[in-house]
């Protein structure tokens, strides 16, 4: 091979190495961006460097949270069946062991379960096959639920009250 044809072999060999690490930190960056690395929703009271810069966080207090009681279901096969709730995690699903037994065809066994945690309840899908939706949303993981907003397991509607 000729010197020539031997430099371009070796300057595409350097070409496509540039290429590919091209390629690797854009999918790096690209995968930092898509993960927020280093980033948190800020909860909370601010720091003191915060409350100087902008005094009116310390004057916003949150508004009292209301407390939920019952469980009441809103629309389905078993609309107008209400739960008072206390202390235990609540089974929704198909299964006779479940607390709320739901006759819908669209419901797993063991479809979802509402626990509460300090002042606030929780409701996380059981891994069923057609899923659960807080306000509309699939959950994909354990999310707090607010009195009066739907969780909708199939046909059945649930909600909080207080």
């Amino acid at each position: 091979m000729s010197e020539a044809g031997e430099l371009t072999v070796t300057l595409l060999r350097y070409g496509f190495l540039v290429l590919l690490w091209i390629l690797v930190l854009s999918t790096v960056s690209a995968l930092r961006r898509d993960l927020v690395v280093g980033q948190r929703n800020k909860t909370g009271t601010p720091t003191a460097r915060e409350a100087r810069k902008n005094p009116e966080l310390l004057q916003e207090t949150p508004p009292p949270r209301i407390q939920a009681h019952q469980l009441v279901v809103t629309e389905g096969p078993l609309a107008g069946t209400t739960l008072d709730l206390t202390s235990s995690p609540i089974l929704l699903g198909r299964a006779q062991e479940a607390t709320l037994v739901l006759e819908d065809d669209y419901a797993s066994g063991r479809h979802a379960r509402l626990f509460p945690q300090g002042s606030r309840w929780f409701v996380e899908d059981l891994g069923s096959t057609n899923g659960t939706f807080l306000a509309g949303s699939q959950l994909t993981r354990a999310l707090p639920v607010e009195p009066g907003v739907p969780i909708r397991i199939g046909k059945t509607v649930i909600e909080l009250r207080p």
